[in-house]
């Protein structure tokens, strides 16, 4: 799966990914932008900018003409924003890859904002906030995020709070815009069965108006821990959703590798070791997981499940020891390989459409600023070693470093008890 990457004259990073039998082709436009490069007052402001970019430009003046572009292209395309990044895109049949690129470049560089549109918008994102707490399985990650972060951007929610929406105006979106939108902090990714030369010459000429101004910068991550926490909400639920988790590495971290191949032995897949304790042998929910997460300048490992409100404890004790087990024996040479197997085979399947491998290339060249093929991501999760497993593990999963989010029945008077339980 190869590559070419290649930086204009005026800054705008370009990244062209040859897929000579693909059908379609994926224009994903990325800027290096996303909630962690926020204001506690005008939190959610990259996430709300991302829905107003559709609203109109002078080109295409309204939603509908954007929409109805895009539809007559047979395109599906829509946009996203993370802690570090946001992302516009659209994928069609590679006939229409310069209608394509012209659609997704305009949105991102010459949205008009009118004030109307940022007033039906406001309370369509409060509704997206409503939504998302209405969903104790997705809220418990806002959770999570905010006990390890606190009062700090990483531990913001994405989308905003309601106040922060509610008081955001046209002025703070368009001068958020102004100064993160811009040459150095943007990368534009290309993939499909496209000719490399013609791609630098179209996107050139796209973005040859694009403001060249500095690169905004955001605060490092404070990212430390002396003791372990816990932090419950309580709703009336049918069922518990937990997420125990740890501190863990920045991406690029020589390490990093380990840490996924130690997520997989722990929960990746039906057949992984917590999977196969908490639903096939104990039966106390439908879904658990393990992952490691990775930014800029921190990272996480978390489980996750949803559980039977009566067994939390229990099963808190089941996890807790089987990251003991994980501490304190090595994984056998059949079990790593079955995993790194999975790992590698999820990596490369997920990668069959040229939207995949755009944002594969773009996400990576944001968050790690050193692209590497899947090949090569590959070869690193080979070399993982048992010993390297356990070496991490112990480093990693510390009492200290251990935290606890929980959505469900629960008072906080039940925090003591259950983080009693995060002896590792």
């Amino acid at each position: 799966m190869k590559f070419k990457k290649k930086t204009l004259k005026n800054g705008v990073r370009l990244i062209t990914v040859p897929m000579p039998n693909s059908l379609t082709t994926t224009v994903l436009v990325l800027t290096e932008t996303g909630s962690k490069y926020e204001s506690k007052r005008i939190n959610g402001v990259s996430h709300f900018l991302e829905h107003l970019c559709f609203k109109g430009t002078e080109k295409r003046p309204t939603s509908k003409a954007i929409s109805e572009e895009l539809d007559g292209l047979g395109a599906s395309y829509n946009a996203f924003t993370g802690y570090e990044y946001t992302g516009y895109y659209a994928k069609a049949e590679t006939r229409h890859f310069k209608k394509v690129l012209d659609v997704v470049s305009d949105i991102y560089l010459n949205g008009t904002f009118p004030k109307e549109e940022i007033e039906k918008e406001r309370g369509v994102i409060i509704g997206e906030i409503e939504m998302y707490e209405d969903s104790p399985q997705r809220d418990v990650w806002d959770l999570f995020t905010d006990l390890l972060y606190g009062n700090q951007p990483a531990g913001w929610p994405i989308a905003g709070t309601r106040k922060t929406i509610r008081n955001m105006t046209r002025k703070d979106i368009v001068d958020y815009k102004r100064r993160n939108y811009v040459a150095s902090s943007t990368v534009v990714i290309i993939a499909g069965n496209c000719d490399e030369n013609e791609v630098a010459k179209e996107v050139s000429v796209m973005f040859a108006k694009i403001p060249n101004s500095k690169k905004a910068s955001k605060k490092k991550t404070s990212d430390t821990q002396k003791k372990p926490s816990i932090l419950i909400k309580h709703k009336k639920t049918s069922q518990t959703h937990v997420i125990v988790g740890f501190r863990a590495y920045r991406a690029n971290h020589k390490d990093g590798a380990a840490l996924s191949v130690l997520a997989g032995v722990l929960g990746g897949g039906m057949s992984s070791r917590l999977f196969h304790r908490i639903r096939d042998q104990l039966g106390a929910g439908y879904y658990i997981s393990a992952e490691a997460e990775f930014l800029t300048d921190h990272g996480f490992f978390a489980v996750s499940t949803g559980i039977d409100n009566k067994r939390v404890a229990e099963i808190l004790h089941a996890i807790i020891d089987e990251i003991k087990i994980i501490k304190n024996n090595p994984v056998s040479e059949v079990e790593l390989q079955k995993v790194k197997n999975y790992l590698i085979g999820n990596l490369f399947s997920g990668l069959e459409t040229s939207h995949a491998r755009a944002q594969f290339y773009g996400l990576t060249e944001v968050l790690e600023k050193k692209l590497k093929t899947p090949q090569e991501r590959a070869v690193l999760i080979q070399k993982v070693s048992a010993n390297d497993i356990r070496r991490v593990a112990n480093n990693i999963l510390k009492t200290k470093k251990g935290n606890i989010a929980l959505i469900g029945p629960y008072a906080k008077k039940d925090g003591k008890k259950l983080l009693s339980l995060l002896a590792v």
